[in-house]
C-alpha cells in the first residue's frame, strides 16, 4: 500500500488543491431560456473544463480527484418551486441509487461511445471528459508520471486491456457520473466485471496478486478522496458501495482470489469507502464468512451480507427475469438492485408501522369486539398508509428527473425517462416496535384485561406520565420481537405479509411495480418526530431500531435468538432490502476463538432463510469518550442505517442512536 498517499488521503492534506467554488449559474440558464439537457450538458463541460489536473504523490497509481468542490444547480429556486407543484420530485432531482454499465463501456472505451450515440449532448459530454482525461495524461507525462501517462493513453479512449486500465477507467466513469450531479453512484459487482482483466495479467505474467493488491488499494483510496463532496442526510452517507462474490447467470460462484484481495484491502486501509457487500448462498463454503469476518472485527461496520437464496426468487416473483434477478447489486444502502437495466426507485416512500398501530389504536380499539377485529383494522390502516404514499408518488405529473447525458452511456438509454425496470420501492419501519406493541394489546388487552382501553390509549399519548407501573410492565415484562417468542414473532409476520400485499397489483406512474422492504434508512429518527408513545413502552421521541432489529429497549438473550425471530417471516416477500442489524461490542474480537464463532453465526442466519444481514463491532465506552472528546476519534468509523461514516463528523441524534444500540457477545 501507498503509505505516502494513505496518509494525505487520511489527513486530508489533499483538500489543498481544491479551488474556490464555483457561482452560481442557474439564472444565466433561465434568462436563455435552456432545456434541462442542454443545461446540464454545459455545466458539465463547464465543469471539466474547469478541473485541474493533480497526482498526488510519485507512486499514486489511479488517478483523477475533485478539485472544483460544487456542483452549481441548474434550477433557480423558483424553477424547482414550479416543478415541485407539477411533479413529484425525488430527494434532489438529479437521479441517484443506481448501478451503470461499467463493464460495456470499458470493454469498447468512450471513443466508440461517442461514434454510436445519437445524442450531440451525450457526445458532447463525453468529449468533455476525454479532454479532461486527456488533460490529466499530459500533465502526468510533463512531471515524469511515463506510467500514468501511458494508462491514460489507452483509457478511457480505447478498451482497457490491463487490470490497472480498467480500475482507471471505472475510476474515470465513476468520477464523471458524479461531476455530472448523479448521486449516491454504486459500483456494482466489481469482481465480477474486473476479474476477466485481473486474472488475464496474472495468467500472463504481468502482475503477481501482490501487485493486484497495490492497484485496488489505490483505487479504494481514490474512493475516499472526494468522499466528503458526495453528502447524503450525514457525512458518510455517499453512496460507493460495491457488492463482491453471488452466483451469475449460470448458477456459478463468481467469488475469487480478486474478492479477497478487496476484503484484504478493505481491512488495511480502514476508511469508509467504498461499502463492502458480500452475496453469499447455502452453498458458500465457512472460509467466505471467515473472511468477512474478518473485516468486521475492524470495525468498519461493513461487510454486509445479502442472501441470493431468498433475494434471486423475491426478485423473481416481482417480475425480473432470472438473468437480471441473478445479477442483482446492492444500491446506497441495502436496497436490491439490477445492474445495466434497472431505473428503480428503491427508496420512494416509507410505511410507518408504528404510526399504524396509533391510528388503529385511536380509531376501533375502544369499539373492536376481539383482537381479532382490531387486527382487521390494522391491516385496513396498513392498506390505506400505502395507497396515500402511492398517491402522493403518482399524483400530477409523475417522477421527473433531471436528464443526465454522460449517465446515459452507462445505461444506454435516457435514464431520467426510465429503462426496463422502473419500480419503487417502500421501507417498512419499525416493524418490531409494532409486533410488541401488538403483543401487550393481545395479551392485556383483549386477554387478561389487566390494560384497560382507555388506560393505554391515555398512557401513549401522555408518554405514560403517572403510570411508571405500566410503562416498567409494558417495556420490561411483556415478551418482544427478538426474544425467539413465537406468539410475538407471528404478529410480525402478519404485518409484513400485508404490507407486501397492500402494494400487489398497483402499477406507477412509470409502468413499474411497487416492493415492499424492511428498511429504515433515517426514518428510525424521522418517523418519531410526530408520534406519540407506543403501547411497547417506547416513550415519545424514542428511536426505533435500525432497519430490521428489535426496539431499542428489548434486551434479547442473544444473538442466535434474534436471528430466529427475524427469519421468520417470508422475507422473500419484503425483498426491496433492508438488514437485520447487530451490534458486538469490540471486546469480543479480542478473542481470535471468536472470529470463526462469528463466521459460523452469519452461515446460521443465511441457513435460516434471513435475507440481509449487516454487523457493527462497536464500544459504548468508546463512543461515549468520543462524544466527549471528539479531537481523539477523528478516524472512529461506525455503521449508521446502511453506511458507516465518522462518528465524530455525525449530528449528536446519530452518534445517541449508535450508543443506543444493544451489544450483542458471542
Amino acid at each position: 500500500m501507498n503509505q505516502t498517499l494513505y496518509e494525505m488521503i487520511r489527513s486530508r492534506a489533499h483538500h489543498s488543491c481544491r479551488v474556490s467554488p464555483l457561482p452560481a449559474i442557474a439564472e444565466d440558464y433561465a434568462r436563455a431560456g435552456l432545456s434541462a439537457k442542454e443545461r446540464m450538458t454545459r455545466r458539465f463541460e463547464m465543469l471539466c473544463a474547469k478541473e485541474t489536473p493533480v497526482i498526488l504523490d510519485d507512486s499514486e497509481l489511479i488517478v483523477f480527484m475533485r478539485t472544483v468542490p460544487n456542483l452549481p444547480d441548474i434550477y433557480t429556486e423558483a424553477e424547482w418551486a414550479d416543478l415541485k407543484a407539477n411533479y413529484f420530485i425525488h430527494e434532489l432531482g438529479y437521479i441517484s441509487n443506481l448501478s451503470p454499465d461499467y463493464a460495456s463501456v470499458i470493454a469498447v472505451g468512450l471513443d466508440a461511445v461517442c461514434e454510436t450515440t445519437e445524442s450531440d449532448e451525450t457526445r458532447r459530454a463525453v468529449k468533455a471528459l476525454l479532454n479532461l482525461a486527456d488533460r490529466y495524461r499530459d500533465y502526468a507525462r510533463s512531471i515524469g508520471r511515463d506510467d500514468v501517462a501511458a494508462v491514460l493513453d489507452v483509457v478511457p479512449h480505447k478498451p482497457a486491456s490491463t487490470f490497472r486500465e480498467a480500475l482507471q477507467f471505472l475510476r474515470i466513469l465513476h468520477f464523471g457520473i458524479w461531476l455530472e450531479g448523479s448521486y449516491h453512484n454504486t459500483l456494482g459487482r466489481f469482481d465480477k466485471y474486473l476479474y476477466p482483466y485481473f486474472r488475464r495479467d496474472i495468467d500472463a505474467g504481468i502482475l503477481t496478486e501482490d501487485d493486484a493488491y497495490e492497484l485496488v488499494c489505490d483505487f479504494f483510496l481514490a474512493c475516499n478522496k472526494d468522499s466528503d463532496l458526495y453528502v447524503g442526510v450525514q457525512q458518510g452517507d455517499n453512496g460507493q458501495s460495491l457488492v463482491l462474490g453471488g452466483i451469475d447467470e449460470n448458477g456459478c460462484d463468481v467469488w475469487s482470489e480478486l474478492s479477497r484481495i478487496c476484503l484484504r484491502a478493505s481491512e488495511r486501509l480502514c476508511m469508509i469507502d467504498p461499502k463492502i457487500n458480500i452475496r453469499v448462498n447455502k452453498n458458500t463454503p465457512l472460509s467466505v464468512y471467515e473472511d468477512g469476518s474478518r473485516l468486521t472485527a475492524v470495525g468498519l461496520g461493513f461487510p454486509q451480507y445479502s442472501n441470493d437464496d431468498v433475494v434471486i426468487p423475491g426478485l423473481e416473483r416481482l417480475g425480473y427475469a432470472h438473468e437480471d434477478a441473478v445479477d442483482y447489486a446492492v444500491a446506497a444502502c441495502w436496497e436490491f438492485i439490477i445492474p445495466r437495466v434497472g431505473a428503480d426507485i428503491a427508496n420512494i416512500g416509507a410505511l410507518n408501522f408504528p404510526a399504524v398501530i396509533d391510528l388503529a389504536m385511536h380509531r376501533s380499539l375502544k369499539t373492536a369486539n376481539s383482537f381479532d377485529a382490531f387486527m382487521e383494522d390494522v391491516r385496513r390502516v396498513i392498506a390505506e398508509e400505502c395507497t396515500r404514499i402511492m398517491d402522493e408518488v403518482d399524483a400530477k405529473g409523475g417522477v421527473r428527473f433531471t436528464p443526465h447525458p454522460l449517465l446515459n452511456t452507462l445505461f444506454g438509454c435516457e435514464i431520467d425517462r426510465g429503462a426496463k425496470y422502473n419500480n419503487f420501492g417502500i421501507h417498512g419501519t419499525g416493524v418490531a416496535i409494532a409486533a410488541d406493541s401488538l403483543a401487550v394489546i393481545r395479551d392485556h388487552v383483549f386477554g387478561d384485561s389487566r390494560i384497560g382501553r382507555e388506560e393505554l390509549i391515555s398512557a401513549c399519548d401522555n408518554d405514560f406520565a403517572g403510570q411508571e407501573a405500566l410503562l416498567s410492565f409494558v417495556r420490561n415484562d411483556c415478551p418482544k420481537m427478538g426474544q425467539d417468542n413465537d406468539s410475538v414473532d407471528a404478529l410480525a409476520v402478519d404485518l409484513l405479509h400485508t404490507f407486501a400485499g397492500a402494494l400487489e397489483g398497483r402499477k406507477n406512474c412509470r409502468g413499474g411495480i411497487w416492493r415492499a422492504g424492511t428498511g429504515s434508512a433515517m426514518f428510525y429518527l424521522w418517523h418519531t418526530e410526530a408520534l406519540a408513545a407506543s403501547p411497547n413502552g417506547r416513550r415519545k421521541g424514542e428511536p426505533y431500531g435500525t432497519n430490521y432489529s428489535p426496539a431499542l429497549s428489548t434486551k434479547s438473550d442473544g444473538p442466535i435468538s434474534l436471528i430466529r425471530s427475524f427469519t421468520k417471516p417470508n422475507l422473500s416477500e419484503v425483498i426491496n432490502g433492508g438488514p437485520l442489524t447487530l451490534e458486538f461490542h469490540a471486546s469480543v474480537f479480542s478473542d481470535p476463538d471468536n472470529l470463526p464463532k462469528l463466521a459460523r453465526l452469519v452461515q446460521f442466519f443465511v441457513h435460516s432463510g434471513g435475507h440481509q444481514l449487516q454487523l457493527n463491532t462497536v464500544s459504548k465506552e468508546v463512543l461515549l469518550d468520543a462524544q466527549a472528546h471528539p479531537e481523539n476519534y477523528p478516524h472512529l468509523i461506525v455503521r449508521i442505517w446502511g453506511w458507516s461514516a465518522y462518528f465524530v463528523e455525525l449530528d449528536k441524534p446519530y452518534q445517541d442512536h449508535v450508543i443506543a444500540r444493544q451489544e450483542y457477545r458471542l
